[in-house]
């Protein structure tokens, strides 16, 4: 659970008028596949009749070892794993409700908007996406900063992951068939080095774990306390705040993050409140060739735009 959900965060971040962004060191998020839509974001809970589970598979092993060594499997099939996808996502963020088609590209993550709460678009924001696109696409200065920022989020999110087993102590809960629940709470012992671990650390939540494929399945963390920044000087994020993280299997051996929900408040420098709430699922993922370029993309989602409105 890694850079790919950070990259969702962080384009939709660098999309908004600079007022209304979240400072990278509040903004929550989560990656499950490549090293992820923000910070590494905790996630979980199948929320259905589960029998009461006390141990795992490995009657020997403590769960905070399962959980290291499923960090561990998560982050080497997510380096391993070089291929390309394209998928639906909705969006619903801030009043407003998007479907839009992503591809993924070596260079970044190149996405169109479909339609805007239940509406398709207006030939005037049709022309406005062409723009934006065709814009990205003949920038390189964009695109570099693209790459840059997709780099830089996987680095962050796994020196977060990384660091999970140490920050959170952990016991069994229950289990559903592959699936083991891990409850965690935060280590008293542990003292997080950064803000965004700061966040991570404040959370109690659980995890899922798939241990038939060692994959780390769900994740969902809950504030416990208020978080402060600088004391308090530089903001803070209030006690409550939750997120929801799902992976799932969408191929023979890839997993993709199918669900994300946030919802975080607080205030940031100078007194400017600041609310995140965001759920988002993917849907419809189809394999793309791995070295297809942001200019193929481009040609494939206005193909895919001209097919949807010739079926209308």
């Amino acid at each position: 659970m890694t850079s790919k959900l950070q990259d969702r965060v962080a384009t939709q971040e660098r999309s908004k008028p600079q007022a209304a962004r979240v400072p990278a060191a509040l903004a929550p998020g989560v990656k499950l596949r490549k090293a992820c839509a923000g910070f590494c974001v905790l996630a979980a809970a199948v929320l259905f009749c589960i029998t009461a589970y006390a141990q795992s598979g490995n009657d020997s092993m403590p769960a905070g070892e399962l959980l290291r060594r499923a960090v561990d499997g998560e982050l080497k099939a997510q380096a391993a794993d070089h291929t390309e996808w394209m998928y639906q996502t909705r969006v619903r963020d801030e009043g407003k409700d998007q479907i839009k088609t992503v591809i993924e590209t070596l260079e970044g993550d190149l996405e169109r908007l479909r339609a805007v709460n239940g509406k398709p678009l207006t030939p005037e924001q049709e022309k406005q996406e062409d723009q934006r696109i065709d814009g990205l696409i003949h920038n390189r200065r964009e695109q570099r900063k693209l790459r840059r920022a997709k780099e830089e989020d996987g680095q962050s999110t796994e020196r977060l992951f990384k660091m999970l087993p140490d920050a959170m102590t952990a016991r069994y809960g229950s289990r559903q068939g592959d699936l083991v629940e891990i409850l965690f709470t935060p280590n008293p012992n542990f003292h997080p080095p950064s803000h965004e671990a700061a966040v991570f650390h404040g959370m109690d939540g659980r995890i899922w774990i798939n241990t038939r494929e060692n994959r780390l399945a769900e994740i969902e963390g809950h504030l416990i306390e208020t978080i402060k920044f600088g004391g308090g000087l530089f903001g803070h994020l209030d006690k409550g705040g939750e997120f929801h993280v799902k992976q799932s299997e969408v191929g023979p051996g890839h997993w993709e993050i199918t669900l994300l929900h946030v919802n975080m408040h607080g205030k940031v420098l100078f007194f400017k409140t600041i609310g995140v709430q965001q759920d988002e699922t993917q849907t419809n993922f189809q394999r793309v060739p791995d070295n297809l370029t942001l200019a193929q993309a481009e040609e494939d989602l206005r193909g895919k735009h001209a097919v949807a409105e010739a079926s209308k």
